[in-house]
């Protein structure tokens, strides 16, 4: 047995303290694509879209769209979508392997270049990602949904722009902002088209709840989307009020990303039981071991974000590295 398939096997599942809403009652929306809804109000004001399952296991996303799909909840300016992603994968949720069903052929947050979109390749998530892009082309203000493997609080990931970074800020939660430049491998979706684009109006964020199954993940997810509804004044707030249920830091921490470590080997194992956003204090310390080498914090005060301690692998990121900046 290598060292990762050691780590996984000693490793217990987490527990799903949620549970999983039903939502074929949504397929049929008024946009003509499945699982995908809008109100107009009539009146002057942004669009403004709130997605969940991106991947099919991040179960507090589709909770928190669900919750507001049943409420009713209706713009009093602008216009409002509210929708489902990668339902396909959704729909094979399994409790006995539950991280399975992130999605069925190839990651959806990874193919929202106009490269992969218009080219010839097809997948299932390639398929879904094509049928939303109408709607999503008329979307100025963009808020996606996610959850993460191992326990964490939560991140809201901003991308590179400045105008991202300035939106996590004035929405004000949670209390860490990670600024990145997103993968190599592939277009997330808070990239596609305006909301990469330094010179466009139109700005999106992606937020990272917490654990997929955890109870306070659906928490974070439900005032998450309330406070960015809320933000862009399409929303009356006694609507949205009962979802209001996290504290506001006193400050917002912003982590800016230098580099991913990604595993070279099948013996790579952390040298601490690392949970994210340590910070190590002394450039040079050890924080983990890829066969033979060594792997060091680069600077002082170097932030651990996101280690991934279950899904280890060769040429999978395993965790990343990123700095404190002042805003």
């Amino acid at each position: 047995m290598t060292t990762i398939e050691a780590i996984r096997a000693a490793l217990p599942a987490y527990p799903i303290e949620v549970s999983f809403p039903d939502i074929a009652r949504w397929r049929e929306g008024n946009t003509g694509i499945d699982y995908l809804h809008s109100f107009d109000s009539g009146l002057p004001g942004p669009h403004v879209m709130v997605l969940a399952l991106t991947h099919g296991n991040e179960v507090s996303g589709a909770i928190a769209v669900e919750t507001l799909l049943a409420a009713g909840i209706r713009p009093v300016a602008g216009r409002l979508s509210l929708g489902f992603g990668n339902v396909g994968a959704y729909e094979r949720f399994s409790a006995e392997n539950a991280d399975a069903t992130r999605y069925l052929d190839e990651d959806m947050n990874r193919v929202w270049s106009m490269r992969a979109l218009d080219g010839p390749r097809n997948s299932r998530e390639l398929t879904r990602a094509r049928a939303m892009r109408p709607l999503l082309d008329t979307v100025d203000l963009l808020l996606d949904i996610h959850s993460m493997h191992e326990v964490s609080a939560p991140l809201m990931m901003t991308g590179p722009l400045e105008k991202a970074i300035a939106l996590a800020a004035e929405i004000g939660l949670p209390e860490h902002v990670v600024i990145d430049k997103g993968h190599p491998n592939g277009t997330r979706m808070r990239d596609y088209g305006g909301f990469g684009d330094p010179a466009s109006a139109r700005n999106a964020l992606l937020i990272e709840t917490g654990q997929h199954f955890a109870t306070v993940s659906r928490e974070v997810a439900l005032d998450a989307a309330s406070r960015f509804l809320l933000h862009a004044g399409v929303v009356a707030e006694a609507d949205l009020a009962q979802y209001l249920t996290q504290a506001r830091p006193a400050r917002q921490k912003f982590i800016e990303i230098t580099q991913a470590v990604v595993a070279s080997s099948m013996d790579f194992r952390f040298s601490q039981p690392f949970t994210g956003l340590e910070v190590i204090e002394k450039a040079g310390t050890e924080i983990a071991r890829d066969g033979g080498e060594v792997i060091a914090t680069p600077y002082d005060n170097c932030v651990v974000v996101q280690p991934s301690l279950r899904h280890l692998g060769v040429n999978v990121t395993v965790m990343r590295l990123g700095r404190l900046i002042e805003r």
